[in-house]
């Protein structure tokens, strides 16, 4: 029978093979924890989804890890840093908080600029908030129209809600529209708004209300995450950067990024949004200057120096995009932006 290696050995080969066993019981753990970590790292870079950050590219994707999610819907997260609800429609804080103002007789304004070609969606967007806006409340609709003709016949609103129209002049070209509907929000809560409702929300008309919007929403200054950046990293946001614009933000600022679908709030916080969007609008267009994101670029500038009492999840501004987060449930749908992340031979056939 052959003997076991060890079993025959010198006082000296002995000291040698107790210096060899405890360097291998010293690398060896080394070894296993640096072949785990390499697993767990291409594992992470091969599943996360990425987001190249940028409206203007919808479509593309990015090769570079700045554009992996670092949030999800796994994780929804209910509370912003600095102690803000984010409000998912069907969780038990927004139950508690339908609840509270439920009772209470609140009058809520709907604003909603409808100018040129965007008077095709009208109809479809009020029928839908008859249906799934903040039903049983005061809602009044205030729009303001280049085309009132666009009404006719009326819609039919149910109790206790109503429509004001107002005549505007046609802005033609998106640009020229997206600034100018701050000022026309800022003039009409100076008006009459500021004395027939409590609350404002301002809402773009090419979207549809497709799920319930309740009492969940209301909150001092109400803002919305942008879908295709909700749970992305910072550095993604498309915030403007051109230092020469007033709308402009530090790579050290900003939390979230907004959407200019739906934002809202107390009338008089609104006013103060509006005033000041509209006063950094003018002085860009002093210095012949435009940011890429147009009104959603001030706003943004707003929202970081005026951080929101109450962020709505991208429930309540969504469409079917490669970079859109999944989200539990559709609330408010972007037919405009649904078609922006179609290929162009998807919006021949949907004639977008």
């Amino acid at each position: 029978m052959a003997h076991f290696p060890f079993c025959k050995i010198t006082t000296g080969s002995i000291r040698t093979v107790r210096i060899q066993l405890l360097l291998c019981c010293f690398l060896l753990p080394l070894i296993i924890y640096f072949l785990q970590g390499r697993k767990v790292a291409i594992g992470l870079d091969s599943s996360l989804p990425i987001d190249n950050g940028m409206d203007s590219d919808r479509g593309k994707t990015l090769t570079d890890t700045k554009g992996v999610r670092i949030a999800g819907p796994q994780t929804q997260t209910v509370e912003t840093p600095w102690g803000a609800p984010i409000v998912w429609g069907d969780d038990r804080n927004s139950a508690r908080r339908r609840a509270k103002f439920s009772e209470q007789g609140i009058r809520i304004g709907l604003f909603v600029l409808v100018v040129g070609t965007y008077a095709q969606f009208v109809r479809r967007f009020l029928h839908s908030a008859e249906t799934h806006f903040l039903p049983g409340q005061m809602v009044t609709y205030y729009i303001h129209t280049d085309n009132p003709r666009a009404l006719d016949p009326p819609v039919e609103l149910g109790p206790e809600r109503q429509m004001k129209v107002f005549q505007v002049t046609e802005l033609p070209g998106w640009d020229r529209l997206a600034l100018r509907r701050m000022v026309l929000l800022a003039d009409a809560i100076k008006g009459p708004i500021g004395s027939e409702v409590e609350y404002i929300f301002c809402a773009d008309v090419d979207q549809e209300f497709v799920g319930p919007v309740g009492e969940e929403i209301l909150g001092d200054l109400v803002a919305t995450l942008h879908p295709e950046f909700y749970g992305m990293a910072r550095m993604t946001f498309p915030y403007e950067v051109e230092e020469i614009s007033s709308a402009c933000v530090e790579e050290d600022e900003g939390d979230y990024y907004y959407t200019s679908e739906l934002y809202g709030g107390l009338v008089s916080e609104m006013y103060s949004l509006a005033h000041a969007c509209s006063l950094l609008i003018l002085q860009d267009q002093d210095n012949r200057f435009t940011p890429s994101g147009l009104e959603e670029s001030y706003l943004n500038r707003f929202l970081i120096d005026h951080r929101p009492t109450c962020v709505l999840s991208p429930e309540y501004s969504w469409w079917d995009s490669a970079l859109a987060a999944p989200v539990p449930a559709r609330r408010l749908v972007s037919k405009g932006r649904q078609c922006a992340a179609y290929d162009f031979q998807k919006r021949e056939e949907l004639k977008c």
